[in-house]
């Protein structure tokens, strides 16, 4: 008899998270990274409009995925549904977490720490270098700013 209601316990364990696993597919929801935690949104106009007040501060943005990195989904950029002259690129380490090229047109949240790219910083800078000649609507803020990102999900 125990042994008949371990079985029936697990069979519903397993029922269940395939209930979830189909749940997140139908969704189309992808997790990168730690995924969001940040319950927030930070607007793309007020990092335009007062970069230097975000540096060094954690930061989500929502908006539609413009671009990613075609070499190693090391980064990808997200701009303001409608204001697509105005975006942000999110890098990751380099095979940490990969971005991938069909995320391109998709909506995102992405987080992580918003910084000025250092001269030293030889990612962000090839990053950047990366996505304005990809993108040749990519504004000089992506040459300047970007966020270290810790998690991403596209939909």
């Amino acid at each position: 008899m125990a042994w008949s209601v371990k079985r029936s316990v697990t069979a519903l364990a397993i029922g269940a998270l395939s209930m979830v696993a189909m749940a997140a597919s139908a969704s189309g929801d992808q997790t990168f990274g730690d995924g969001v935690k940040l319950t927030e949104a930070t607007s793309i106009s007020a990092l335009y409009a007062q970069p230097e007040k975000f540096i060094g501060k954690a930061i989500r943005i929502d908006g539609v995925v413009t671009s990613v990195c075609e070499e190693m989904g090391c980064w990808m950029a997200l701009a303001e549904k409608g204001k697509l002259d105005q975006t942000v690129r999110f890098k990751v380490e380099d095979g940490k977490v990969v971005f991938p090229v069909s995320a391109r047109g998709k909506t995102a949240s992405a987080e992580g720490v918003f910084q000025k790219i250092a001269t030293s910083d030889k990612e962000g800078n090839e990053a950047a270098r990366e996505q304005t000649s990809k993108d040749t609507k990519a504004p000089a803020f992506s040459q300047t700013y970007q966020v270290k990102a810790t998690g991403a999900v596209v939909r």
